[in-house]
């Protein structure tokens, strides 16, 4: 099939979500997308909404300021927008709304893939229980008893909890890596009629804390899913479920610290790398089952903070839990004979974008923070775009 006529049956099955979804990746807003392209602002609207449609020259324009293929525009027989819960956010006040609006598009791009590929593998059935808790109180022990329930149904042994990624992907989560480009956003999750989605932040290379962002992650998923994300009582019931979930009370309590000396400080070293967990998060477990008080966790933090533990722990295992279930399943089909382009060209999304959300470990950004790649927000920080490298691409590259 010709450019043109490509251009052409994108511009007939012209899918306006699937344009959010793209200027999102861009980290553009509807007025710096018009500009793009030369339209008005409303006009980008309009389309997105589906109240009018671009003429085929328009898409082969948008397709060329977005940096994908005109095909990116087309309907999918999934919406997966509409299919999409809203995503959890650590922190609302630490990220703009563009870079939001980025993250979630880049984990809906990442579910948009793993469908895709599920066409060939098939992927574990989903299998995440649902244990909803009031959010509007603090003051019960809910977020503990869905984590005792999900490690009874998950069939976990007592102790410290094994691959936790590995357990996500085997219930049917979808678990991927962000681009660096987009490292200032932490760890996110949302679900989806698909599968659930678990983002990690790239940059974020400490094995111990990230197994706490992950079951974490996996707290919104078992009990946020008609929650409104982003509060505090919201967070806190997810940390909460994340340390009775990596370090059961029954089982750890005993073994904490009830003052701290040289001994505790080694005592708290054994038990980091017994647990898996980092210090601060046996610090935190400690002062929450009663074993420190208020004044001993004070002072014990701000002696990680004298030491510069509050963002580097020493520890043993230097090595983070890679996701496998997208790497494996793309191994299985080039041993079967199904290449990488064909998957992209079934996909419809630039190679890089494919690779990044497929990969292992996370992928190397080659991209700099300059004016052409980056857009600024209200309050100065950047946004780079998870398209920039195809700018600079030749036609046939683009085409890929």
């Amino acid at each position: 099939m010709s450019d043109t006529d490509r251009t052409a049956s994108a511009a007939v099955f012209f899918d306006g979500a699937r344009l959010t979804l793209a200027r999102n990746l861009a980290g553009l807003r509807k007025s710096q997308l018009a500009s793009l392209v030369n339209k008005s602002p409303t006009a980008v609207s309009a389309w997105e909404t589906g109240a009018k449609r671009p003429t085929a020259a328009t898409v082969a324009q948008l397709a060329l300021g977005l940096s994908v293929n005109p095909g990116f525009f087309a309907a999918r027989p999934n919406d997966i927008a509409k299919v999409s819960a809203l995503p959890h956010f650590r922190s609302l006040r630490s990220t703009s709304q563009l870079a939001r609006d980025q993250a979630f598009a880049y984990g809906q791009v990442a579910l948009d893939i793993s469908e895709s590929i599920e066409r060939h593998v098939e992927f574990p059935g989903i299998d995440i229980p649902s244990s909803p808790v009031n959010t509007d109180e603090l003051d019960n022990d809910s977020p503990e008893e869905a984590a005792r329930e999900l490690r009874s149904a998950w069939g976990m042994d007592a102790g410290s909890v094994g691959h936790l990624v590995r357990a996500l992907e085997n219930h049917g989560v979808l678990v991927v890596f962000s681009p660096e480009q987009a490292a200032s956003v932490d760890a996110y999750s949302f679900d989806s009629r698909l599968r659930p989605v678990v983002v990690l932040n790239p940059v974020k290379r400490d094995y111990y804390r990230q197994r706490f962002d992950v079951a974490h992650e996996l707290g919104h998923l078992v009990m946020h899913a008609d929650a409104e994300p982003g509060g505090r009582i919201v967070e806190e019931q997810a940390h909460r479920f994340a340390s009775e979930l990596l370090m059961p009370a029954a089982e750890i309590a005993d073994e904490l610290p009830s003052a701290m000396n040289r001994a505790a400080w080694v005592a708290l070293g054994k038990l980091k790398e017994h647990w898996g967990v980092s210090i601060q998060a046996l610090l935190f477990r400690a002062r929450r089952l009663g074993r420190l008080n208020d004044v001993s966790y004070r002072n014990a933090m701000m002696t990680l903070s004298s030491r510069g533990w509050r963002r580097s722990e020493p520890g043993l295992i230097t090595t983070i839990e890679h996701p496998s279930l997208l790497p494996r399943s793309i191994e299985l089909l080039r041993q079967e004979g199904v290449v990488e382009h064909d998957l992209v060209e079934q996909c419809r999304v630039p190679t890089e974008l494919f690779r990044t959300v497929t990969a292992r470990t996370p992928l190397p950004s080659e991209e700099a923070l300059d004016s052409q790649t980056a857009q600024k927000t209200s309050d100065g920080r950047k946004v780079v775009s998870l398209l920039p490298r195809l700018n600079q691409a030749s036609p046939q590259a683009r085409d890929q």
